[in-house]
């Protein structure tokens, strides 16, 4: 079968035939059909993500895929069933093999790109706001980085749970995208003066924060007293220095979240999870936005396009069809 490996940190995905893998105890084959790209794949290909791998890997947190082969015990899932799955890595290839539990079975009314597009950014936003930061109806949230991958479904839940959304993003044109989402006010990072803004319409309760950097310093200042910010991830490239004494006069609160780590210690609060956004996009609440969709020998192109900041919403890579 077909799989894009990294085979050295730093260098391009290789395409390369390998062996089948075959599904052990607990486990799952799944065919896939799709894969979602996140900003952490750009990460585990540079070896600066928060786990570490041998080498070679394959890439891809997330997929759309079609029960092909089940180990022994698994009686959750049966051959031919469809759905969605969050392994880790894996996804960009023809096969995966993963444990039954990463496994979420979708329906029919659920495209391929959309099921490869939802699992990790919608469960991050969401387990983010509401496991962690408890948003409240009413409440002012700043979303950064709102018109990638995790940020515009922050701004499409933080509106469903009732906030008031500032939605802050780079030019005119992402801005749009974030409004469509639902965002209640707009802020253009090249041009406008993030704390000015937004302590203007009465200050942020939540920071949901991907980006990192002078965002994070500029929303902090900008931060109501008793405010929650969120580091979901540092797309800028510079993980941010808190200053305590801040922290001290305003009382806020810095929450630190991985969704990943969920999978260890408390996979049954990433489980609720992804029921409750399954009820929701089975009910026309939500709709990823997908920018791209490539074929698996583009998988560099779609890194690219989100270590570049050029894509909205999700990459998507189109392995097989249905």
């Amino acid at each position: 079968m077909r799989a894009m490996q990294v085979r050295a940190l730093g260098a391009p995905l290789e395409l390369h035939e390998v062996a089948m893998p075959e599904p052990g105890a607990g486990e799952v084959r799944l065919r896939v059909l799709a894969c979602g790209l996140n900003f952490a794949d750009t990460l585990v290909q540079v070896g600066k993500y928060q786990e570490k791998f041998d080498l070679p890997l394959t890439p891809g947190m997330e997929l759309c895929g079609v029960v092909d082969a089940l180990g022994d015990g698994v009686d959750s899932l049966h051959v031919g069933q469809r759905v969605a799955a969050n392994p880790g890595h894996g996804g960009l290839a023809d096969y995966a093999v993963m444990p039954a539990s990463a496994c979420v079975p979708i329906s029919d009314t659920m495209s391929d790109a959309d099921a490869a597009a939802f699992l990790v950014a919608y469960a991050s936003s969401h387990m983010a706001l509401d496991h962690r930061a408890h948003l409240r109806p009413g409440e002012r949230l700043l979303v950064l980085g709102a018109s990638g991958g995790v940020g515009l479904t922050a701004v499409e839940l933080g509106k469903l749970m009732g906030a008031e959304v500032i939605a802050c993003a780079r030019g005119a044109d992402k801005l749009e995208i974030a409004r469509k989402a639902g965002a209640d006010h707009l802020i253009d990072s090249d041009t406008d003066d993030l704390r000015e803004v937004v302590l203007g319409l009465g200050g942020a309760d939540v920071v949901y924060d991907p980006i990192g950097g002078d965002l994070f310093t500029a929303a902090m200042r900008a931060c109501n007293p008793e405010a929650r910010i969120l580091p979901i991830g540092f797309a800028s490239g510079t993980v941010p220095q808190i200053p305590a004494n801040i922290l001290l006069v305003k009382n806020l609160t810095v929450i630190g979240f991985y969704v990943g780590g969920y999978k260890r210690f408390a996979p049954e609060v990433l489980t609720r999870s992804f029921a409750q956004l399954i009820a929701w996009y089975d009910a026309g609440q939500l709709r990823p936005h997908v920018s791209n969709i490539l074929t698996l020998d583009q998988a560099n192109a779609g890194l690219d396009l989100l270590r570049t900041r050029k894509a909205t919403g999700k990459v998507v890579i189109e392995i097989s069809a249905a």
